[in-house]
C-alpha cells in the first residue's frame, strides 16, 4: 500500500512565470550577498553563517513561492 504524500512534502513542477520568478528570487539573494562581502569581507565564520543563512532564507523563499497554484504547472502539463 502507497502512503499519500502530504502537501508539505509534495513536489511543485514549476510553469515558465515560475521559473522565472525562482532566478528573480536567486538574483536578489546573489545581489545581497555580494554586497554584504564588499563591505564585510568572504571570509570568516560570521560570513560563512551570513552565506548558509541566506541560502537557507533563498530556499524558503523559492519554496514559498513554489507553492502558489499560479506558478505550477496545470496538472494536465505535467
Amino acid at each position: 500500500m502507497t502512503t499519500p504524500i502530504r502537501s508539505e512534502f509534495d513536489v511543485h513542477v514549476l510553469n515558465h512565470e515560475g521559473l522565472q520568478k525562482a532566478r528573480d528570487i536567486a538574483s536578489c539573494f546573489s545581489i545581497l550577498l555580494n554586497d554584504l562581502e564588499e563591505h564585510c569581507g568572504k571570509d570568516g565564520r560570521e560570513m560563512a553563517l551570513v552565506r548558509t543563512h541566506l541560502q537557507e532564507a533563498g530556499f524558503f523563499a523559492k519554496r514559498a513561492m513554489a507553492m502558489r497554484p499560479e506558478n505550477q504547472l496545470a496538472p494536465s502539463e505535467k
